[in-house]
Formats: C-alpha cells, structure tokens, sequence
C-alpha cells in the first residue's frame, strides 16, 4: 500500500447519476468518500429512489454541507434544513430529501458513500 494517496472529485473513481443530480465516489482505504450534487427540484423519493428500489433512503450518512440547503425529513417529525457548513449526522431510518430554494445542494458524504443511489 502506497504511504500516501491524493485524490480529487474533479477524476473521481465513479460517478451515480440520477434525474436532476449526481454522487461522485473517491475510494480510499479503509474509507468511501461521496460528493452529493443536487439541482433545484431533486428529491430522494423522486429520483433515487427508483434507483435503490426503497420508497425511501435507509443508508446512514455523516456530512458536510459545502453550499446550499436541502432538507432531511423523517415520517412524522417536521423536516429539518441543513445547509452551508452544517455538519450533519442522519440515521439509517427511512427518509427522504429535497432541495430547498435555487441554488444547487453539494455535500461531502464520510459515511454511508459506498452503498448510496448504488
């Protein structure tokens, strides 16, 4: 194994790509980074769903919102908003998500990366 490894999101290792977005996968040792991009009108139950084949997202995650403001919405519980510089932590219980507002949603993903929209 190499001392060191530097990689970037511009040439990542994979790239999922749904109806208005895309999840761009760096593979490390030992670790799965994401990057989420989300353009105005996507929404986890719309256009990943099909994809994953739940009517929800069951895949944990641990974040960094890098700009814009998307939602995290539990059945029953108001939907909370996460955007610019929110570190966020979310359950593998069923939810869902969307865009809030025009601008695009991009956030770096440290857990969950290797199984999400896959």
């Amino acid at each position: 194994m190499d001392d060191y490894i530097i990689k970037r999101f511009e040439n990542p290792d994979e790239v999922r790509e749904f109806d208005k977005g895309k999840y761009e996968v760096v593979n490390l040792p030992h670790m799965t980074i994401g990057k989420a991009t989300y353009h105005k009108g996507w929404k986890w139950s719309d256009d990943v769903s099909p994809l994953s084949g739940t009517e929800f997202c069951e895949t944990e995650h641990l974040g960094m919102v890098i700009s814009g403001n998307a939602t995290v919405a539990f059945e029953n519980e108001e939907p909370k908003v996460i955007g610019p510089g929110d570190i966020f932590y979310v359950s593998n219980t069923p939810h869902d998500s969307w865009v809030v507002g025009d601008e695009d949603y991009v956030s770096i993903h440290f857990m969950g990366a290797e199984k999400y929209a896959d």
